[in-house]
Order: C-alpha cells, then sequence, then structure tokens
C-alpha cells in the first residue's frame, strides 16, 4: 500500500545547509495528535534514498489500534550527510537549539500537536535522549541504539545529576551483537535512571539478544516501541470511548 508523504518547507540548522522534512499525517478526520519527530530522516519511511533500507514508520504508525494507541504524525529530518557526526554529536546543543526554535513552532503552526515525540537511532538516538533531558518541550523520546560512547561517555555520566522530569516516557533499546560497550551502556543508562525513579510505566528497556546496529534492526523494533510510547491512558480511552459512544 502507497502512503503520500507531505514535503515540508526545509530546516536549516545554524551553521548547516537546508534539508528536506517529509511528514506523514495518518488518514482520518483532523484532530488534535502527538508528534514524533525522528532524526536521519532518509531512513524513516520507505528504502529510498535509504542507504540500508527504511524504518516503515508509516505503516507502523498505521499498526496501532486507535481504541488502545494514539497514531502520531510522523516527522523526518534529513541528516546532513557528511555533517551528521557534528550536528549530532559535538555540537547536538546547536542543532537541537535550531529544532527546537524555528522547525518546532513551524511543525506546531501547521498541525494540532497535543505533545512533541523525539526520536532517533545511533547518534540519533543520543542527540534524541539529549534532547529529553535538557529541553521541556520535548515530552517523550524514543532512543535506539544511542551512542553513548560518543563524547568520552559525557551523557551517559550527566544523566545521573541532570533533573529529570515528572512526567513523559523513554523508550531505550540495544541490541547484544553491536560493537563496543553499545549494549553494556544502554544497560547502564536505563538502570541509572530506574534508580533515580523513573518507573517501568514510563521506562522501557528493550534489550535484543539478535540484535546488530542497522536500520533493520531498527525497524522490527520500531513497533514495539511506538506501542510504549503512544498507548492511551485510562483517561484517553474513556475520553475516546464517550466520543464513538455518542
Amino acid at each position: 500500500m502507497v502512503h503520500a508523504l507531505l514535503p515540508l518547507p526545509a530546516f536549516t540548522p545554524p551553521g548547516g545547509h537546508p534539508r528536506p522534512v517529509r511528514a506523514f499525517v495518518p488518514p482520518g478526520p483532523p484532530r488534535r495528535r502527538p508528534l514524533l519527530l525522528l532524526f536521519d530522516g532518509q531512513n524513516v519511511f520507505g528504502d529510498e534514498g535509504s542507504h540500508a533500507g527504511g524504518w516503515y514508520a508509516h505503516e507502523a504508525v498505521l499498526g496501532l489500534g486507535e481504541r488502545t494507541f494514539e497514531r502520531p504524525i510522523v516527522v523526518g529530518i534529513d541528516n546532513g550527510g557528511m555533517r551528521r557526526m557534528d550536528e549530532l554529536g559535538t555540537h547536538a546543543d546547536r542543532f537541537l537549539a535550531g529544532i527546537a526554535e524555528d522547525l518546532v513552532p513551524r511543525l506546531r503552526a501547521r498541525f494540532d500537536v497535543s505533545s512533541l515525540v523525539i526520536g532517533g537511532a545511533s547518534l540519533g538516538g543520543l542527540a534524541a535522549l539529549q534532547a529529553w533531558l535538557t529541553l521541556p518541550m520535548f515530552d517523550s523520546a524514543l532512543v535506539m541504539s544511542p551512542s553513548l560512547w560518543y563524547g568520552r561517555r559525557a551523557l551517559l555520566r550527566n544523566v545521573e545529576h541532570v533533573p529529570l522530569r515528572r512526567t513523559g516516557r523513554l523508550y531505550v533499546d540495544a541490541g547484544a551483537r553491536e560493537r563496543g560497550r553499545m549494549f553494556a551502556d544502554a544497560e547502564l543508562l536505563c538502570a541509572r535512571l530506574a534508580g533515580r525513579g523513573l518507573g517501568e510505566d514510563r521506562l522501557l528497556w528493550r534489550p535484543d539478544r539478535r540484535g546488530a546496529h542497522h536500520e533493520r534492526h531498527w525497524r522490527r523494533r520500531l513497533p514495539k516501541a511506538l506501542r510504549f510510547l503512544f498507548r492511551r491512558s485510562r483517561s484517553q480511552k474513556n475520553r475516546l470511548r464517550h466520543q464513538l459512544n455518542k
């Protein structure tokens, strides 16, 4: 099945070049929805433009049953190519500031957004984690195989000291077949957050014993991540039931 993607005005990060931004809006009458903002937009949807195959996030969203889950709008921001490591790693704070100050206001003006979720994999996962920890506008985060080794593991160390929000959800995963300390560091991250009081209702650590550092594994794990991040609360289910019974 072919699902149309909506091209949006390009995003130009501070010190960078313009890059495409595309959105998938679930079918149905216009209504207030959460918005999932994903890094490495070349890999978010189909295989075209991806070096290793797409996540098919739009299809994963359509697989969410609407009585139990909210179907989010999905927005993919293409990476900067050779500048990717600089943007999502060394100068992630500057890149995230550009998203917060420029892109997010434009998205809120274009769509009726109920909440913002940010996500990515590898360096994108690291940047998503940083955004969730430091920018209150992001309610929840999807963090796949985060490159916690980057910057001499600074974010992993700082997570014990940064103030934690009282609401929102955090999904973290990693594969046991990934190189180096990727798996061990992600596991340690979640242990530290759990030790600081982030309970199972808000934190999901998903170890993947057969997972490697590859797009096809992130695609495989995406549906469960969405089910955790976008499941309706009891009050939301009651409101939906009331609306359907009108």
